[in-house]
């Protein structure tokens, strides 16, 4: 185990007043590795502001603070997030980092500035990731817009190429009503199931029509804008039809 503010207090001590002034500079940093709990530079550079999240990890960041834009997450946003850790295959570890970048966002401290800026060549991905957030309640709130296009200016995206690619996930206004604003039998039938099916399958039968579709298989697929937008319409519904079963059964 690392511990760097020992290791900067030995360094300051040797350099002030030799083997007596590293000693005590030493026990000084300890105190202070203890204290704040640093097991390693990461975790200083996190303590002084400066750390840069990974990729996984600044996406979620990005998606949370999304979420928590309009003040209250729903159970539409974290579905939204969950998708996207199936798309992006993240293991177990992945899954809890992700989880954790998420929840950091809603909290809105940290500047993404500078982590966007490094990212240009990722904007496409990023920016679509957003959209997709923004969209899956079916409205994109004053708030998620003036976020999204403030992380397009970053990215180095104008206004007009980001309205654009929103556009591609816009619901299709006349489409019927999500099942959240229906029945719970109408959620049933969405995701192709019973009011006996166990809850494995139900999780089953809702991941299997995600996968087949996600607007994500169709992106850079050179389909219309038109096969997008309805693509992200039925997956906002199953993620809705799926959160009402969830509530009306209890599940887990």
């Amino acid at each position: 185990m690392l511990w760097p503010a020992t290791l900067l207090g030995a360094a300051a001590g040797l350099a002030l007043a030799s083997i007596p002034g590293a000693l005590l500079g030493g026990l000084l940093g300890q105190v202070l590795d203890r204290r704040l709990r640093l097991q390693g530079w990461d975790n200083l550079r996190e303590r002084l502001g400066r750390a840069t999240p990974g990729d996984d990890q600044l996406l979620f960041l990005m998606l949370g603070r999304l979420a928590k834009s309009d003040g209250r997450v729903v159970q539409s946003h974290i579905q939204q997030a969950r998708s996207e850790m199936q798309r992006l295959g993240l293991d177990e570890a992945g899954q809890r980092r992700a989880i954790e970048s998420f929840a950091r966002g809603k909290t809105g401290r940290d500047n993404l500035r500078t982590p966007l800026q490094r990212q240009r060549e990722r904007a496409d991905a990023l920016l679509r990731a957003c959209w997709r957030m923004a969209w899956v309640d079916g409205r994109v709130s004053p708030s998620e817009h003036e976020l999204i296009l403030l992380w397009g200016k970053w990215l180095g995206w104008d206004s007009a190429r980001l309205e654009r690619l929103g556009e591609e996930y816009a619901p299709r206004r006349s489409q019927q009503p999500a099942p959240a604003g229906g029945s719970y039998q109408e959620a049933l039938r969405l995701l192709g199931v019973s009011e006996s099916s166990e809850p494995e399958q139900i999780k089953r039968a809702y991941r299997r029509l995600l996968s087949r579709h996600h607007p994500d298989k169709l992106a850079g697929s050179g389909a219309s804008p038109e096969r997008i937008r309805e693509a992200t319409e039925t997956t906002r519904q199953l993620h809705q039809a799926y959160a009402l079963i969830r509530q009306r059964r209890d599940l887990r």
